[in-house]
């Protein structure tokens, strides 16, 4: 698809099909993200953000992503070039399930510097954003 002589050193390509999902307002099956995502592992990526372990209150349509991640065809995540999965997650009880699921590479953590974004992407302020990270 992408020619490396065009380069100087090497891209890496990432999907983020979590972004894209998470504000759909109508609720994707699981079966169906779980063959998107196979299907994707399959494209040459280099590391695919697929899913968040937040509240399912604030964020309904990432409410299965341990299910999604646990369907997803394992056999295609091995191998030096494998994509990477990440995942988001918001607070601590997201970030135990996270590490809760061996697949999962990668951990962002949403982190604003406009503190009106911070708070309404996680209802906490920079400071305790910051302060949840340090803990």
């Amino acid at each position: 698809m992408f020619s490396s002589r065009f380069f100087l050193a090497p891209i890496r390509l990432v999907e983020c099909p979590r972004d894209a999902m998470q504000g759909l307002s109508h609720f994707i099956p699981t079966a169906q993200k779980i063959l998107y995502l196979n299907a994707l592992l399959k494209c040459g990526f280099y590391s695919i953000d697929c899913a968040s372990f937040v509240s399912p209150r604030a964020v309904p349509q990432m409410r299965d992503s341990a299910e999604v991640l646990a369907g997803c065809n394992h056999a295609l995540l091995t191998g030096e070039d494998a994509p990477k999965l990440s995942v988001v997650v918001a607070s601590h009880s997201g970030l135990k399930r996270a590490l809760e699921t061996p697949i999962v590479s990668t951990i962002g953590f949403p982190l604003s510097c406009s503190e009106r974004f911070q708070q309404l992407n996680t209802k906490k302020s920079i400071a305790e954003a910051l302060n949840e990270l340090t803990e």
